[in-house]
C-alpha cells in the first residue's frame, strides 16, 4: 500500500514547499510542466532537452532545472504546448506486432500508429512487447504514467502465458520466493497452471501469472529459467484495470469517477477531472430523421399536407394501341344462372 504523496494541508503555507516538491508561488519545474501536458514522461522530457527540442520564451533550454510560471511560452519541436488538461485514462487492447513506442528505429510498425481515431496525444503506461498483446494502459498525463510504472506503486499485473513444455504447479510454487535469472532479481511471482494439452512435439501449457514489479520481459525470462518457452503472452489486467471483452484494436477510455477513486493517489490534486461521465460531443441525427421543413404561404402560414379525403386521385389514363398491336378480346356477358339461382345479397322471393 503506497500513502497518498499529496497532503491537502500542507499546499498553500508560506514558505513551505509544496507536496509535489515546489514552494508556491515559484513557479513548476519545465519537465512536470510536459508531462502534465501529455507530452512525455518526465523522464523522456529530459531527454527532449538534451536533444535541444524544447524552448522556452524562445530559448532552448539545456537543462531540466528551470521553473515556468503564468505567461511564459513552453514549445517543443517549435508546437507550442498548451495547458495541461484533466487527467484522462484509457484501455486498449494491444495486438501481437506493434512496438509500444511513438517512433521505431527500425521502421516497425507502432501502436501510436495503429490507435483509434479521435484520441488526443497519449502515452503509454509501461510497454508490451512486440509479440505481446492485451490490455495496455494509456494516457495524457505523463506523471501519472511514470508513477503507475513504478514497482512502489504495488499495482497487480496479470498476465496469461502459453508455453511449450514440462513443468507442475509445484514448479511454479517456487517463484512465490523470487528467483534470480541471469543476475537479475524477480519478486514474487504467483504462477498456476491453467491446462495442457499434449502435442506431438511436446505439452502446450496455459499458465495465469501474476505479479507487481513488471520488469523488462519478466514473464518470459521466468518462465524460460523453468525450461518454458512462452509463445504468447496477454496482458489480462494492470492494476484495478481489466481486459475485460475489449476488442483487439480497440480503445476505451475511462470515466472521471472511476479515476479518481482509483488513481487520486497517483496525480496531481490539481490534474484530477471532475464530473462523472465522459464527455462526447452529441451525435448528429441522420439526414433522414430530421423532421421535414413547412413550406410558408403568402400570408406567412405554413402549408398542411391534403388529407386522403381531399388528396386528388390521379387520373388514370386509358391504354393507347398502335397499328398491329392485338387488342385485347371483350369479355363475355355473364351467363344466366341455372334455376334461376340468387344471386348473393339479393332478397329472398316472398311467399
Amino acid at each position: 500500500m503506497v500513502d497518498h504523496p499529496y497532503d491537502p494541508n500542507a499546499a498553500g503555507r508560506a514558505g513551505q514547499a509544496s507536496p509535489t516538491g515546489e514552494t508556491p508561488g515559484e513557479g513548476e519545474r519545465v519537465a512536470k510542466a510536459l508531462a502534465r501536458a501529455g507530452v512525455a514522461s518526465r523522464r523522456d522530457v529530459e531527454r527532449l532537452i538534451g536533444e535541444g527540442r524544447v524552448s522556452l520564451n524562445g530559448e532552448v533550454l539545456t537543462t531540466p532545472a528551470v521553473k515556468i510560471t503564468p505567461g511564459d511560452i513552453l514549445t517543443v519541436d517549435g508546437a507550442v504546448v498548451g495547458e495541461a488538461e484533466a487527467t484522462r485514462v484509457w484501455r486498449y487492447h494491444k495486438p501481437a506486432g506493434l512496438v509500444t513506442s511513438h517512433k521505431d528505429p527500425r521502421g516497425r510498425p507502432t501502436v501510436f500508429e495503429h490507435l483509434p481515431p479521435g484520441l488526443p496525444r497519449v502515452i503509454s503506461v509501461g510497454r508490451l512487447d512486440l509479440n505481446s498483446e492485451g490490455l495496455l494502459l494509456l494516457t495524457n498525463d505523463g506523471a501519472l504514467a511514470r508513477s503507475l510504472e513504478l514497482p512502489a506503486s504495488g499495482l497487480v499485473r496479470r498476465y496469461r502465458a502459453r508455453a511449450r513444455g514440462q513443468t507442475t504447479q509445484a514448479k511454479l510454487d517456487t517463484l512465490k520466493n523470487g528467483i534470480t535469472v541471469e543476475g537479475v532479481r524477480y519478486g514474487a511471482i504467483e504462477a498456476t497452471l491453467d491446462k495442457a494439452k499434449e502435442g506431438p512435439t511436446g505439452a502446450n501449457l496455459w499458465i495465469t501469472v501474476t505479479l507487481s514489479e513488471g520488469k523488462n520481459r519478466e514473464v518470459r525470462k521466468v518462465l524460460e529459467a523453468l525450461g518454458l518457452t512462452v509463445n504468447r503472452l496477454i496482458r489480462l489486467a494492470y492494476g484495478p484495470f481489466q481486459l475485460g471483452t475489449l476488442a483487439v484494436g480497440e480503445a476505451e477510455e475511462v470515466g472521471p469517477r472511476v479515476i479518481r477513486e482509483q488513481l487520486a493517489r497517483h496525480i496531481d490534486p490539481t490534474s484530477l477531472p471532475k464530473g462523472d461521465r465522459i464527455a462526447r460531443p452529441a451525435p448528429k441525427p441522420a439526414e433522414d430523421a430530421r423532421p421535414a421543413r413547412r413550406t410558408p404561404t403568402p400570408r406567412g402560414g405554413a402549408t398542411r399536407a391534403p388529407s386522403r379525403e381531399t388528396a386528388a386521385k390521379p387520373e388514370r389514363k386509358k391504354a393507347e394501341y398502335k397499328a398491329g398491336w392485338a387488342k385485347p378480346k371483350p369479355r363475355p356477358p355473364a351467363k344466366p344462372r341455372p334455376g334461376g339461382a340468387r344471386k348473393r345479397g339479393a332478397p329472398k322471393p316472398k311467399g
